[in-house]
């Protein structure tokens, strides 16, 4: 069985098909991109909507995308299918006025940048069902060489190499002791990591990079550290006075202890206090105001 016989089965004409293998060259938009995958649909397809000159041409002459993300050497995973509809030439000052784009800016997305031409097309891809219970799931042989990360689905042959039972995205959570987050990754957790950090309360950590000074601080009130986390996910200082004067994209977050949930929060604040002390986050040495 190959991929266009499962095209064809759902009458759709794979000469009309173009099919890509997305693995971004930016390490840290790379990291995080089957988060994406999983939970950030829009982001996703925001990621596929723009291109080089040379995909652009090939989009504009297909009906159809069948997007997959990079599972090891020579394997790809499906994520989705989606109908081409219009386009829109967007300058870089439109392109990075799109939401979707600015936040995978944040991500590490160079995105597009003015050089031998002054726009880019945006293209409306629309998610069909086609294999829908799929995504996540299915694995096809990605022909050499593995550099190119896109084909016409009627010119090559990708087999199905597998369906699994259950979805390679679901991201089994780190133990709590060894989740090391940067800023923009709170905006991306996957939905059981948030069920979790909903769950837990206690005592975290903020290191700045671009100094080595820590900020102390505990979560004890709704949705525990996640309330909090998604706090300075928004913000990116969570109403602390010093945090506000620095760039938050510069923070990884840690959990440094944590507690019961029925803990009482004057308890709570007690182990925050005992922790600034011990990790000595107090000015001058730290972000905690004294």
């Amino acid at each position: 069985m190959e991929l266009n016989e499962l095209l064809l089965g759902k009458g759709i004409d794979p000469r009309g098909v173009i099919v890509f293998r997305h693995r971004p060259n930016e390490p840290e938009l790379n990291k995080v991109f089957p988060l994406l995958a999983a939970d950030r649909p829009d982001l996703f397809n925001a990621y596929q909507q723009t291109h080089g000159e040379k995909v652009e041409k090939a989009m504009l002459s297909a009906e159809h995308v069948a997007s997959f993300i990079r599972h090891g050497s020579g394997k790809a995973l499906f994520i989705g299918a989606f109908a081409i509809r219009k386009t829109t030439p967007l300058t870089q000052a439109q392109y990075w006025r799109v939401p979707a784009h600015a936040e995978l800016r944040k991500l590490g997305m160079r995105g597009f940048v003015t050089g031998s031409r002054s726009s880019c097309l945006w293209f409306d891809l629309k998610s069909i069902d086609f294999y829908s219970e799929w995504k996540g799931k299915l694995i096809v042989d990605w022909p050499p060489p593995e550099r190119s990360w896109w084909r016409r689905a009627h010119r090559n042959q990708m087999s199905i190499h597998a369906v699994l039972e259950d979805s390679a995205l679901d991201t089994a959570m780190q133990k709590w002791n060894e989740l090391d987050l940067t800023w923009s990754q709170l905006s991306i957790l996957p939905k059981r990591w948030q069920a979790k950090l909903a769950e837990w309360r206690g005592i975290y950590y903020i290191f700045d990079s671009s100094d080595a000074k820590g900020y102390v601080g505990s979560a004890y009130g709704a949705e525990n550290l996640l309330g909090r986390w998604r706090n300075y996910g928004t913000s990116g200082h969570g109403g602390n006075r010093l945090l506000r004067q620095r760039d938050p994209t510069n923070f990884r977050f840690t959990i440094l202890e944590l507690v019961s949930p029925t803990m009482p929060p004057e308890e709570v604040q007690w182990l925050e206090s005992n922790w600034k002390e011990r990790l000595h986050t107090r000015q001058p040495y730290g972000l905690n105001d004294n």
